[in-house]
């Protein structure tokens, strides 16, 4: 190995290679093992998600040791340098654990709390890897490499609209959502982090959610953001705490659907 210090893409990189290298040969393994985080109702996580995590934070230490880290599965510690490397390494483990694809690796770079500076979102089954940094947006996969950029829908009427979970969050959250899904052309469902990609690469117009985690969310703003999307709350705020989130594509579908999820903004 060169002892030239990684970028910090590279590093990006070199973290999503060590997360797929591990959590590959769990997934859809008979013997995989899963427990419930969350008493009152179901919240999974798997030794793949805990594996993954060790592993990326493993490369941290040797590579970046004075910047902090926020994982999902092991917490935050701050570092001196004022960064934080934001790591969520399944997202989307009900869909790992039924053995769906569309599960992915988040990655992001913040400093002192402000939006990241860089984004990642890596699928191991499919082979597709989305990025983001200040030198724009990118995929790699089975059809090649190519840089991405966010489509021009400007018609709420003739957007797509992806959510994860069709109950959303809250009743309060629910009925944000109706009142954006009512008025677009077309709403799926499910797709946990790989939504933002597709909006990222120009497939879709926009994702709506609540109830997220800075680490849910920190990756794909990252990409969505480089890739010229708009990733804020239902209030036009800041995003990258979590919580209510609505990215889009541009700012004409992103002002028609904060118009209407405003009234039920936190």
């Amino acid at each position: 190995m060169s002892d030239r210090p990684l970028s910090d893409i590279n590093l990006a990189h070199t973290l999503a290679d060590a997360a797929r290298t591990v959590i590959l040969p769990y997934f859809r393994a008979a013997t995989l093992v899963s427990d419930n985080k969350d008493s009152a109702g179901f919240d999974p996580v798997t030794e793949a998600d805990r594996a993954a995590e060790a592993a990326m934070r493993d490369i941290l230490a040797r590579h970046r040791p004075e910047d902090g880290i926020w994982g999902e599965e092991f917490g935050q510690s701050r570092g001196p340098s004022g960064r934080s490397w934001v790591l969520d390494p399944i997202d989307g483990t009900r869909g790992f654990i039924s053995g769906t694809p569309t599960w992915g690796v988040l990655i992001a770079l913040s400093s002192d709390g402000a939006a990241p500076s860089l984004g990642m979102i890596d699928q191991p089954y499919i082979g597709e890897r989305f990025w983001g940094d200040a030198s724009g947006a990118f995929l790699r996969g089975p059809q090649g490499s190519r840089q991405i950029r966010v489509r021009g829908t400007g018609d709420l009427g003739a957007a797509t609209l992806f959510t994860t979970f069709p109950e959303v969050g809250r009743d309060r959250d629910r009925q944000g959502f109706e009142a954006v899904a009512d008025k677009v052309r077309l709403v799926r469902y499910g797709m946990d982090c790989y939504a933002y990609a597709l909006l990222a690469a120009g497939q879709v117009d926009l994702v709506i959610e609540a109830g997220l985690q800075a680490y849910d969310i920190q990756g794909p703003m990252g990409v969505v953001e480089a890739a010229g999307g708009i990733v804020t709350d239902w209030a036009g705020g800041p995003a990258q705490a979590g919580g209510q989130v609505v990215a889009a594509a541009n700012a004409a579908v992103h002002a028609a659907a904060l118009a209407l999820l405003r009234p039920f903004a936190d």
